[in-house]
């Protein structure tokens, strides 16, 4: 007869009371010896009940188990071995995943649509039941009573999947095993509640209920479904050694060793196992804390020697940036395991760096998918070969991803005295670390006269008061010249391994950041160069992750817009946007946002960008007051969109004063507004080119000036024109372009206008009596004909005797100037080079679709300087 023997002993736990005993001066002595005998007792006899539960459970049955558990074992049978090396494939499914029945049923299609030899299936507690684990330990030890139903609830939710699920023996099963963990919990959370008091062992082995029961459902789906399954309660085979930074490490040696006899004693090709719960080397159970579960899945994976873990959630793969910030961000097919480690440090929504270093250690890869879109292909976390090929991406970009932390403060600590002088750093951080401050980041100059580190917000109020108090005698000397605080920061980081390997990346970086006016406060770059991190303002901190992105990806170079003056030449522009947007994006990724377009009276705002194709409508149907203010702070304040450029179409003097305080703010303007004296060069004057281009034959004076306004030449009132004054400015444009300080009452002017009528009281009275004076310019017309000449109106600019003036002048046939036709203008630059024959330059000079067309090149001009191809 083959002999038997027990497993030993040491597999069950020997745990101190997890209670405080009650002591109190204040209270009745026997009471308090009765509360303390309850409590010890009840300690007692959650723990039997605990182990009895343990020792009860035959293996595969899916009951609840714990690593203890009393198993015979027949030495005279063969050990089975565990079998290794690119046999095993590992998933991992979290709490969204398992939320549902009828996704646990798609959990379990595809585990057996995968054609490995052998698979490890890691699951997480059902969507939201880990936090209702937690809220009945807060319940409980908040002495509130609701933690009974509270407990009731987490049954019912089990019950109701299970009903759904399962079938026959194996629900009848699983049901009875609830019925005992609930009423068990209930037990345990009794005594939790006369205590007050939860100790971290009975937490962690109450919340990680969840898991064991997701474990067990899953299992059985799959058994129906005719594979080899058994699940595996990982408290038995996982032993990690709890850390000071409520973090643990697992023990490898010992876990391999406990998986070895597990399977032994289950040999199985698919086995369910529990995430995020393991046992200390006393056989305690515990948890792996923060994504403990996504850290089971790989320590699984480094055990197993696995050929691939496939860490399965809610989301395409890992993206570029956060998709919820930057519209753009793509989906990286593949990153080394560096760069997912320092993108999950930055808060990407990456896996958490420890979860990564099981894996390392075997090359093993690691697959981001999406259990709802099974057609994506994810992300592969692996190490990087020479030869890898990014097929998918459009540009094989040396910076990866982005990432952002907010909420954080910069603190700066400064002083001529700490130049030189060992342990100053070393004093610094041993201070924050006393008040337990986690730094995310730290920047010095070479000089040691400053350290600046970044700190989460909450935390540094405490660090500045430590660091005052540690360095106050310094302070007081002088040798210390401040700590400083900098709050409402935020970190940047961006990462790429071939950032080391390629020049100008770190340029680039800031002048995207430069260009959408963003001003950064720190940088910090370790020398892998897998990143470079600066800290920015907060407000500017979607912007500047919006900016560098597009810079590094191509993605859309997005501007916002806003128009300002919806008119003749506003409203040509706007159309012609809505023409050519399709293009510019799909050809160019450039995208020209809308978000608002004002008059002086009305005003329509978009917070996505107005439908152009129906922006005249829109702006009756949904327009409000006209506002400017309003109106710049919304199409500015815009954080999705990291360019801002207002155009004014306008020819109001009030608006162009705004120009000033809008550059300051990092807005671009653009316009053909002159009155602001300012801006791009624009040629002289279309208007008069037209009148005096076509000021021939027997048309009258008054016709000609008719016609262009009716051709939309003119300005509203032509005499804006006719004065000269429009010429002046583009005079002083011109001038001020060359050098000269020159103000529009510097520049003599010939007014066009019969001296009886500047004073008409509007455009329709004076355009009535024109006629009157025709006589005076046709006389001025015969002359200029009588001598084989043509009449022009003409701005000159003298550089060297540094003057200007606007005049009528009669020109020969043969001169360039009268060559013109239309709303054609000429200018010509004479100067030493260009003394005999000018430079000359000539093109349309007037017309809505001309001046808007115009304008449109700027806008074209600012987006390649912002990014954009050219």
């Amino acid at each position: 007869m083959a002999r038997q023997q027990l497993i030993p002993t040491r597999l069950i736990p020997q745990l101190p009371c997890p209670y405080p005993r009650i002591s109190t001066c204040q209270q009745n002595s026997s009471l308090t010896s009765r509360l303390n005998r309850l409590i010890v007792q009840r300690h007692h006899f959650e723990w039997t009940s605990f182990v009895s539960q343990w020792g009860r459970r035959e293996l595969g049955c899916g009951h609840v188990s714990s690593s203890v558990k009393a198993v015979l074992l027949d030495e005279s049978k063969e050990k089975i071995r565990l079998p290794k090396v690119d046999m095993w494939s590992v998933h991992k499914f979290g709490g969204t995943c398992v939320g549902t029945s009828e996704r646990i049923k798609n959990v379990a299609e595809v585990i057996v649509n995968d054609g490995s030899d052998g698979k490890l299936v890691v699951v997480s507690a059902m969507s939201k039941v880990t936090d209702m684990m937690y809220d009945l330990i807060y319940k409980a030890q908040s002495r509130d009573d609701s933690y009974i139903a509270a407990a009731d609830a987490v049954f019912e939710k089990h019950r109701l999947t299970a009903t759904d699920l399962l079938d026959g023996e194996d629900l009848a099963s699983f049901l009875a095993q609830l019925h005992d963990d609930v009423n068990n919990l209930k037990a345990m959370l009794h005594a939790i509640y006369i205590a007050g008091h939860a100790t971290e062992s009975f937490s962690d082995f109450i919340v990680g209920h969840g898991e064991l029961w997701s474990a067990q459902m899953l299992s059985y789906v799959v058994r129906k479904s005719g594979l080899d399954c058994k699940w595996m309660d990982t408290r038995e085979v996982l032993i990690v050694n709890p850390t000071s930074s409520n973090q643990v490490d697992p023990d490898f040696v010992e876990s391999e060793k406990r998986l070895e006899e597990w399977f032994s004693r289950n040999p199985c090709k698919t086995i369910v196992a529990t995430g995020f719960v393991a046992s200390t080397p006393q056989n305690i159970p515990t948890t792996l804390k923060r994504d403990g579960s996504d850290f089971s899945a790989a320590i699984m994976g480094a055990l197993l020697r696995a050929r691939q873990v496939t860490i399965w959630t809610d989301v395409n793969g890992v993206y570029s940036a956060d998709p919820r910030k930057v519209s753009e961000a793509v989906i990286l097919r593949t990153l080394s395991y560096q760069e997912a480690w320092e993108m999950s440090y930055f808060g990407a929504n990456v896996l958490h760096p420890r979860t990564i270093i099981p894996v390392m250690r075997y090359d093993i890869p690691i697959m981001i998918r999406n259990i709802f879109n099974l057609a994506s292909p994810g992300t592969m976390i692996c190490q990087p070969s020479m030869n890898v090929s990014e097929d998918d991406q459009k540009l094989d970009s040396p910076v990866k991803g982005f990432a952002t932390i907010d909420n954080v403060a910069l603190v700066n600590v400064e002083g001529t005295g700490m130049a030189g002088v060992p342990g100053t750093a070393s004093a610094i951080f041993s201070a924050v670390k006393d008040v337990g401050a986690n730094v995310i980041m730290i920047s010095q100059a070479s000089s040691e006269h400053s350290v600046c580190f970044a700190v989460p917000e909450k935390e540094v109020k405490a660090v500045a008061e430590v660091l005052q108090s540690r360095f106050r005698q310094a302070l007081d000397a002088g040798r210390l010249s401040q700590v400083a605080i900098v709050p409402n920061c935020s970190i940047l980081a961006a990462v790429g391994q071939k950032m080391a390997s390629t020049p100008g990346v770190s340029a680039t970086l800031f002048n995207a950041l430069a260009k959408a006016s963003i001003n950064v406060r720190a940088i910090a770059q370790g020398c892998s160069e897998y990143n470079i991190t600066v800290v920015v303002k907060r407000e500017d901190c979607i912007r500047a992750l919006r900016a560098v992105h597009s810079r590094f990806y191509l993605s859309k170079t997005t501007i916002a817009m806003g128009i300002i003056g919806p008119g003749l030449i506003g409203g040509t522009l706007l159309d012609q946007l809505r023409d050519q947007a399709a293009v510019l994006k799909e050809e160019f990724n450039i995208d020209l946002r809308v978000m608002g377009i004002t008059g002086s009276r009305g005003m329509l705002l978009s917070e996505v960008g107005i439908d152009l194709s129906r922006w005249r409508e829109l702006m009756k149907e949904n327009g409000e007051i006209a506002d400017l203010e309003k109106f710049t702070h919304h199409v500015h304040g815009n954080h999705f969109i990291p360019n801002t450029v207002l155009v004014d179409c306008t020819a109001d003097s009030n608006v162009a004063s705004c120009y000033y305080d809008w550059l300051r703010k990092g807005i671009h303007v653009i316009t053909p507004n002159k009155k602001a004296n300012s801006g791009p060069l624009d040629q002289v004057t279309g208007t008069l080119s037209y009148i005096f281009n076509n000021f021939i034959g027997t048309q009258s004076f008054s016709e000609v000036v008719a016609e262009a306004k009716q051709a939309g030449y003119t300005e509203p009132d032509p005499r804006d024109d006719l004065s000269g004054t429009d010429v002046a400015r583009k005079v002083i444009i011109l001038a001020r372009e060359s050098g000269l300080k020159l103000e529009l009452s510097d520049i003599p002017v010939q007014s066009l206008v019969p001296e009886p009528l500047r004073a008409s009281a509007s455009a329709e009275a004076f355009m009535k009596r024109l006629p009157q004076f025709d006589q005076d310019m046709a006389k001025e017309r015969q002359k200029a004909e009588d001598a084989g000449d043509v009449l022009r109106y003409v701005g000159v600019v003298d550089a060297v005797r540094q003057e200007g003036r606007v005049e009528l002048r009669r020109y020969k046939k043969d001169h360039p100037f009268a060559q013109l036709s239309g709303s054609d203008n000429i200018i010509a630059f004479t100067t030493t080079r260009y003394k005999e024959q000018p430079l000359i330059v000539r093109g349309p000079g007037a017309g809505a679709q001309v001046t808007a067309g115009g304008i449109f090149s700027d806008i074209l001009r600012l987006a390649s300087y912002l990014g954009a191809p050219s």
